[in-house]
């Protein structure tokens, strides 16, 4: 076990000295934990980008070390020396690895080669692989007993360092990726410079390529400088960052001064530059660890209790069916193009549940759980494309406040639990962070973070979210790119009030469903259920299953939707027919004109 964390460590000292400096900075017990994760997140990043082997190979590569990964997890050990020394600090210091399970299968994608549209492109492959590995990275300072914590207002700004981490990296191995055929930059970027990409193909130096290296490295600049980043966090990690920052800083300035030696090869700042920021950084971070008791986990002893292991991991872009129901019923045969693309529940009657059943109204809630669980199950068995799901709304901070405080446990569990982790469901989250506890709203970003590339079910959660809250953000957005001048108010489209809502990617809602056998809306999405149908079910949340969704789906099909157009017929719309009709009170939104 200690040859294989001393190989982590010198590793990382002979391929990344800056990196293995900042880790420097830290308490002695806690360097092993981290020389391991940099070691794991570098050898797999090393098997993916050996051009000395085909792409299908190095793929296959990266699988069978993923896969091994998995096997060894339970056991506490593994013949691969990085291995063994990640699977050691996984149990030492109870992390979920599970957590990078979309980060490695990234590095698999890698091996076909990535471009880059746009930056948007380019920050959500640039995220989706960092942000992972520093959340693990977070996650053992946590079990040390110093939370690295994140202010709600600075986590767009944690994410937009770590494109400054990114574009460095890119900017400092620019000569290496291009002699492999790699170039790991946006088009839009290239765009601004006519004939960028060309030299830099060629390798060859050019007033194109100075340009922009120019503006990419202010970029990095403008990116890594988040002062606001370590305002209130320990000094131990804040001077970590700081650092870092400090860093980052050199190394672009390297990247300037190198001018076409760029192309040759990485420039590196001067020892001297290195050794000026990092002598005061270990004269601090001496001082703050010195004041900071520490908790760190003993070693493993032979056959110790171990965390489940995450689960097997599938080969990239596959994932588990959801279980069937215990009846064995399937879905309906609807054709895909008759489906309701967007369905959003109002899941009303936990409360009511518990009381006919002589039981505390927070165990309302945790039935209500397993249903969530079933109507997720319900939806990927029929193909639907966006479920999302009125969780916690802005105006249930108005109840008992032990209610309150059993939700948003029920919330956090099932958020850590991950229940949909082996299921191709992309989780988001609609809703203000503010008031909501920090460690829910760091599991919930987690959950976004390393779904984000899922094609299958979108599931939205709307915790803390109310409809009038969202119109009133959205009115505020647009009222400051007035004053900005970036905006004509006496020319504000429809498209640029959906443009400017905080989740303005959400599609419109076709089916609204509302169980509890209450018929209104309650304050829930008023901009995407303009022309949304509606379907009210009597019956509580905690008793709904997969199959009342389908009938739902099933209904929806039955109506005739003409959004405001003269219909065909007489202008009757047909009754819903099927399962669901005896049950349910369905009832079409109300458009302009029908």
């Amino acid at each position: 076990m200690r040859a294989a964390y001393r190989l982590c460590r010198r590793r990382t000292k002979d391929e990344d000295p800056a990196e293995y400096a900042l880790i420097q900075l830290v308490p002695a017990a806690l360097r092993p934990a981290l020389h391991a994760l940099w070691a794991a997140a570098n050898a797999l990043d090393d098997l993916g980008d050996d051009r000395t082997a085909p792409a299908a190979e190095r793929a296959a590569r990266v699988e069978a070390w993923i896969t091994a990964l998995h096997r060894e997890l339970p056991t506490g050990s593994s013949p691969d020396p990085v291995r063994h020394a990640l699977v050691d600090t996984a149990n030492r210091w109870r992390l979920d690895l599970s957590e990078l399970r979309d980060a490695m299968a990234q590095v698999q994608d890698d091996t076909r080669g990535r471009h880059f549209a746009d930056w948007a492109e380019w920050r959500a492959w640039g995220r989706d692989n960092l942000l992972p590995w520093f959340g693990q990275v977070r996650t053992v300072f946590d079990r040390a007993g110093v939370p690295v914590a994140l202010r709600l207002d600075t986590r767009e700004a944690y994410e937009e360092f770590l494109d400054g981490v990114r574009l460095t990296d890119i900017l400092t191995d620019l000569s290496a990726d291009l002699a492999q055929g790699d170039l790991l930059l946006p088009a839009e970027a290239l765009d601004l410079h006519p004939g960028s990409a060309a030299d830099l193909a060629q390798r060859r130096w050019s007033p194109a390529i100075a340009a922009l290296v120019t503006h990419l490295t202010g970029l990095a600049r403008q990116w890594v400088a988040q002062e606001a980043l370590t305002r209130g966090m320990h000094p131990g990690p804040a001077t970590v960052l700081d650092t870092m920052a400090a860093l980052l800083h050199a190394q672009l300035d390297a990247v300037d001064a190198a001018g076409p030696a760029i192309l040759r090869s990485p420039p590196r700042p001067a020892l001297r530059t290195r050794a000026r920021i990092l002598a005061p950084a270990r004269a601090r971070a001496a001082l703050a660890w010195s004041l900071t008791p520490l908790t760190v986990p003993p070693p493993q002893r032979p056959g110790a209790h171990r965390p489940p292991a995450p689960a097997p991991p599938a080969p990239a872009g596959t994932f588990l069916q959801p279980p069937p129901h215990p009846s064995g019923e399937r879905p309906p045969a609807i054709p895909p193009d008759a489906l309701p693309a967007h369905v959003a529940v109002i899941m009303d009657g936990n409360g009511r549940w518990a009381q006919q059943r002589g039981l505390p109204r927070h165990e309302g809630h945790r039935a209500g759980a397993d249903a969530v669980r079933e109507v997720v199950h319900g939806a990927l068995d029929i193909g639907l494309r966006h479920l999302t799901l009125y969780t916690f709304s802005t105006e249930n901070w108005h109840r008992d406040p032990e209610e309150v405080d059993a939700i948003l446990d029920l919330l956090r569990r099932e958020m850590t639990e991950n229940p949909f982790r082996d299921l191709d469901v992309r989780l988001r989250w609609h809703g203000r962070a503010g008031r909501l506890p920090p460690d829910l709203v760091d599991v919930l970003q987690l959950r976004e973070r390393t779904t984000r590339a899922r094609t299958g079910l979108t599931l939205t959660m709307c915790i803390d979210y109310g409809g009038r809250d969202e119109l009133t953000r959205t009115a505020a957005a647009l009222v400051g790119r007035a004053r900005a001048g970036r905006l004509d108010p006496g020319l504000i489209a429809e498209d640029d009030f959906a443009r400017h809502l905080p989740l303005a990617d959400l599609p419109d809602v076709d089916l609204l469903w509302r169980t509890g056998g209450e018929q209104r809306v309650s304050n829930f999405l008023p901009w995407h259920t303009a022309y949304a149908e509606l379907h009210f079910t009597p019956g509580l949340w905690p008793d709904t299953d997969r199959r009342d969704l389908w009938q739902a789906i099933t209904a929806y099909t039955h109506r005739q939707r003409h959004l405001g157009a003269t219909p065909d017929s007489a202008g009757k719309l047909p009754p819903a027919h099927g399962p669901s009709a005896a049950r349910c009170v369905a009832t079409p939104a109300a458009g302009a004109g029908d």
